[in-house]
């Protein structure tokens, strides 16, 4: 929104809309001034909002909007897929994703691709290049997941931590005033089992203290089923998000690729591959455009009606594409606009911080404009939540969460 309006944004020249592609798929650095005089008449304005709303998308199926998955299945339905029922169609389906997946992670590991997504239709997967977020090794964090899934990846030898989690446990012991009973409590809830062995050693201090007659002693049993219930009550919430760091993420790539569980087999989205999201182009990979239209309107204030005027930008938008359309806004709106952002929610998660300590790695060749990685480099601040509402007054932010 804005007292402006966006007249530059609207009916593009099939030569400024070549160009701004051009610039996408050579990464071409647009540095605009801090205010433009006259938006619409300016080229290099027009062509660089062309850049900036390019992304790249597989598998590429017209008819069907393939983002967002999650809950997705009402959309879907209806809609042809001749693979629902052709097992060799879905095998052709699954062999050429797999192709476009790792052509993707090895960009990444290049550091010629700063991040992209994995969206199935139960849980999306962000993988990050080294020193984005913070992080000096690559990162991949899941959410949301399921105990199942969690199982599945221990078990393929992926080691993954549970950033939320350790992080309230952490909090709740600094807070806490931690007594006999709740101690015994806590340790039956998040402890592993012990083992026969070690059962008399474990309650040999309560012997000593004189109080072993007054404590049941529990069984292996419940134990196991309190932790069991503890692990599933997390399940599909924003806790259940899981981080994998460095060589484990090549594990996980290959855990993806073989997943049963990754494509439905029942439902409108049966033997439908995954979505790949990413800014810069892959093998496979269909190039897209968010779609832009702007709007005019009058709004009441005070006793008179004023001309307010918008810009709706709908897609996958991704978070270097938020940036970069800022950055136009600022210097197209004369540092004033205002933004109200719709986040796909399973991805709010995303923003978690991953305690770690800014670094800086060479990504100047992964696509994205200098202020932009800058940006996406930062430690990350919002936690659980997203951004939903932006403003810029006099040049300067603010937003809300």
């Amino acid at each position: 929104m804005s007292s402006k309006p966006f007249t530059w944004a609207e009916h593009l020249k099939a030569q400024e809309e070549a160009q701004g592609f051009a610039q996408h798929c050579r990464a071409t650095e647009t540095n605009l001034p801090q205010s433009i005089q006259e938006p619409k008449l300016s080229t290099e304005l027009r062509c660089a909002f062309q850049q900036s709303l390019v992304y790249w998308l597989h598998p590429s199926l017209p008819w069907l909007q393939l983002f967002p998955r999650i809950g997705a299945d009402r959309k879907i339905v209806g809609k042809a897929s001749p693979w629902s029922q052709d097992e060799a169609l879905q095998q052709a389906l699954m062999s050429d994703w797999s192709v476009s997946f790792t052509s993707l992670y090895n960009l990444l590991k290049a550091q010629l691709c700063p991040y992209f997504y994995v969206c199935t239709y139960q849980f999306t997967v962000l993988f990050r290049a080294a020193s984005l977020a913070g992080s000096d090794v690559i990162t991949a964090v899941v959410s949301p997941t399921t105990r199942g899934l969690r199982e599945a990846m221990r078990s393929e030898g992926i080691q993954f931590s549970l950033p939320l989690v350790e992080e309230s446990r952490t909090r709740k012991q600094k807070n806490s005033e931690v007594n006999l009973e709740t101690e015994v409590a806590k340790s039956l809830e998040v402890e592993p089992a012990p083992s026969d062995d070690d059962d008399d050693e474990s309650f040999s201090w309560l012997e000593e203290m004189g109080v072993k007659d007054k404590v049941k002693k529990p069984d292996a049993i419940s134990i196991k089923l309190r932790k069991e219930k503890h692990e599933v009550q997390m399940d599909h919430k924003p806790e259940s998000l899981v981080l994998v760091k460095g060589t484990n993420t090549f594990t996980l790539l290959n855990f993806l690729i073989n997943c049963k569980s990754l494509v439905a087999v029942a439902g409108p989205q049966a033997g439908l591959p995954p979505t790949l999201l990413s800014p810069v182009a892959f093998r496979g990979g269909t190039m897209q455009t968010l779609k832009a239209r702007s709007l005019n309107a009058k709004a009441r204030v005070h006793l008179a009606y004023e001309d307010i005027f918008s810009l709706e930008i709908v897609g996958p938008i991704l978070p270097h594409s938020l940036h970069s359309l800022t950055m136009l806004l600022k210097a197209a709106q004369g540092g004033a606009f205002s933004a109200i952002l719709y986040t796909h929610e399973p991805t709010a998660v995303f923003n978690t911080n991953l305690d770690a300590e800014a670094v800086c790695k060479d990504l100047s060749t992964c696509g994205l404009h200098p202020k932009t990685l800058d940006q996406l480099s930062q430690c990350p601040t919002l936690g659980k939540s997203s951004i939903r509402f932006l403003e810029m007054k006099d040049y300067a932010y603010t937003w809300k969460s």
